[in-house]
């Protein structure tokens, strides 16, 4: 008898893999493609662990290693995807003629456009041949290794960069590679058998850390000193391994269960469309999408426990001395699960995607262009089935209404902790509600069913988010912030007190503009100082003016605001009675309160008191020292180890000199906002 999950795994025409489990696949009911993936993880979870042990960097050379990993990786796909296979190593192969061939100036474009056409292909295949039944396919595979042949031509696009002394972010400069690596680093870094199958994305230089032997110590030295003659003790992954795969078993019983009450199919039925009412089509539709992404958990959990167990994916130490697996993390289920906003949600969702889209799209266009090429190139990346672009448009309106009504109603309820605990309840219901609307067109695939259901939703949730962005703004806004500035500035005109004013951060980002008429206005104010009928009709109209800029000043300028208008509310009160000589008492008092030397100094103790702590730790395994050439042949160097750590101590003593030099024009400080 065939399980219901079948018809929601997909069918097992057209499949070319291996049928040698097909008995084994109708016996525990799943197809069997699913069953060649799930003995294909088992295996590589097990040879992960006879990695580690027995191809250990101190025990084999690096070769060995990349051979090895190859070979299974290759042995896995053709298993997996019989002559299908042909295609996860003529992708790479083909970029990896167009890195040794053309300019580094524009190899990575070069590279993105191959990578991404052949892509585009095989999914235009898949989705003309497969009518929208899911099968285990090739694409998934070739999705990984297109992540990680574009993000190795971008690192070696920088590197050139890097050598013609070009700027480049921090992110950028971690990953940079100065050399095209040979065929066997390359064919190894891209079809190793640990991510072959379901990832996770693993970028280049910590893959070949990895391999040489170097993650352990790269990431054991925090404090940027490197040691050649010591031995590092090495963390044993066998507790955060096993926590992970006793995870990822429970979501794939969790997605068994669900898929089974809440099929994807039935979203197809017309009786579903037709004559179910709307609430009930909004918890089918929560939970029926809930259930899927248990799939993706369970996938994504399993493979990092697979990497994790090869030794790959070591973050360093806890303050408290215990070891971090969380490198390659690809997912957070209960932060994504329990999210109060899109945008906690996103970040908790397919983070090495999330990362590679960062750095190869996000961190090199213009800041105007960036979120609309990010969502581009995912879409493209995924296929082109047109639910995935239903989902994509409909997303990326709702995270723009999610973030405009997060700066108009969060401030309000923040003011106790039942407020905030209700704020917190209400906004991870709706953003539930909200979630499922957007991605069941991404489940279902097809354009036609996927309209069909929005049009029967009334398309209520795309009229809320339109309204949100154009029209609540509006509304809140004036009922808000201007009235309610108005009425702090002229009851401190009338009444003389010196009462604190608050003002919401509720407006549009980053204007600079207003942040130079902000300055100005303060400058303004303290040099009306000598006729004081003349100071209150300055004062009147330098308010006027606030009053009319404060609408546009970001919410990230809050402090910065609430700064500005305590200094306008003090001087007014007072009615700038002791100008100059007072000012300058009230800005010494803001300064001696502030205590900043105190605070840099306790800054600079913890760190010290931190640093420590990380040198004594142990544990138990050892890790074998690394030679000399194998470090030097890395580029490991004080200055690269840990983003630098090793250079604190002088940079916060920079620091200091130069906030002692800032207190002498401490108006200016406090007109940007820089100190409380």
């Amino acid at each position: 008898m065939t399980n219901k999950l079948d018809i929601e795994i997909g069918e097992e025409s057209g499949y070319e893999g291996s049928k040698v489990f097909v008995s084994l696949a109708d016996a525990i009911g799943l197809s069997v493609d699913l069953t060649n993936f799930l003995i294909t993880q088992g295996l590589a979870l097990l040879l992960a662990s006879l990695f580690r042990s027995y191809l250990h960097p101190s025990k084999v050379t690096a070769s060995v290693r990349h051979a090895f990993g190859l070979v299974i990786g290759l042995l896995f796909g053709y298993f997996c995807f019989g002559l299908q296979a042909v295609h996860i190593a003529g992708l790479p192969a083909i970029c990896y003629i167009v890195l040794r061939t053309q300019n580094p100036m524009i190899v990575q474009r070069i590279v993105m456009a191959v990578a991404l056409t052949y892509l585009s292909c095989i999914h235009l295949h898949r989705q003309y041949n497969s009518n929208g039944a899911y099968t285990l396919d090739i694409t998934g595979p070739l999705m990984i290794i297109t992540q990680k042949v574009t993000s190795l031509a971008f690192s070696i696009h920088d590197g050139f960069l890097l050598k013609k002394e070009k700027q480049l972010s921090k992110n950028q400069q971690y990953h940079v590679i100065e050399k095209v690596p040979t065929p066997l680093e390359y064919f190894s870094y891209v079809l190793n058998f640990q991510s072959l199958m379901a990832g996770p994305l693993v970028f280049y230089r910590d893959y070949i850390d990895f391999i040489e032997g170097c993650n352990m110590i790269t990431k054991s030295n925090s404090n940027g000193k490197l040691d050649e003659r010591k031995q590092i003790h090495e963390p044993s992954p066998t507790k955060a391994v096993l926590k992970k795969v006793l995870a990822s078993v429970v979501c794939a019983y969790i997605f068994v269960k669900l898929i089974n009450v809440y099929p994807i199919k039935n979203m197809k039925d017309d009786s579903f469309i037709n004559d179910a009412n709307v609430f009930y089509k909004f918890w089918y539709i929560m939970m029926a999408t809930m259930a899927v992404r248990f799939k993706y958990y369970f996938a994504w959990m399993f493979a990092e426990a697979i990497v994790n167990n090869a030794g790959l994916g070591f973050n360093g130490y806890e303050n408290d001395g215990t070891a971090k697996w969380d490198m390659l993390t690809n997912i957070y289920v209960i932060p994504f699960e329990l999210g109060t906003n899109f945008r906690d949600c996103i970040n908790s969702w397919n983070i090495g995607t999330n990362s590679w889209l960062r750095m190869v799209v996000y961190e090199r266009v213009h800041k105007n262009y960036g979120t609309g090429l990010t969502f581009a190139l995912s879409a493209l990346w995924h296929g082109f089935y047109p639910g995935y672009y239903l989902t994509f448009a409909t997303g990326a309106l709702i995270v723009t209404a999610a973030r405009k009504a997060r700066r108009m109603f969060r401030h309000r309820f923040q003011e106790t902790e039942l407020s905030r605990t209700f704020y917190d309840v209400i906004t991870c219901i709706v953003t539930r509600l909200f979630m499922g609307y957007a991605t069941f067109p991404f489940v279902l695939l097809e354009f036609g069913v996927s309209i069909r259901l929005y049009l029967r939703f009334f398309m209520c949730l795309h009229f809320v988010a339109l309204f949100t962005i154009y029209v609540l703004p509006k509304l809140v806004r004036g009922s808000s912030d201007g009235k309610r500035l108005t009425t702090s500035v002229n009851a401190g005109l009338n009444k003389n007190n010196n009462e604190n004013t608050t003002i919401d951060d509720n407006s549009p980002k980053n204007d600079d503009s207003v942040a130079t008429k902000e300055r100005k206005t303060v400058t303004a104010i303290a040099a009306t100082k000598k006729v004081h009928e003349k100071e209150l009709k300055n004062v009147n109209s330098t308010c006027s003016s606030f009053n009319s800029s404060m609408s546009d000043i970001s919410d990230k300028m809050h402090v910065r605001k609430t700064d500005t208008n305590y200094l306008l509310k003090d001087l007014i009160s007072n009615k700038i009675k002791d100008e100059t000589d007072n000012l300058s008492n009230l800005l010494k008092e803001k300064i001696e309160a502030a205590n900043i030397e105190g605070l840099i100094d306790k800054t600079v103790s913890g760190i010290v008191e931190l640093k420590d702590d990380l040198m004594r730790m142990n544990e138990p395994e050892v890790y074998g020292p690394t030679s000399a050439e194998t470090l030097r042949k890395r580029n490991i160097v004080e200055s690269e180890i840990v983003d630098g750590c090793g250079g604190v101590d002088a940079f916060l003593k920079k620091e200091i000199d130069a906030i002692k030099k800032e207190a002498a024009v401490i108006p200016a400080v406090l007109s940007n906002g820089h100190a409380k």
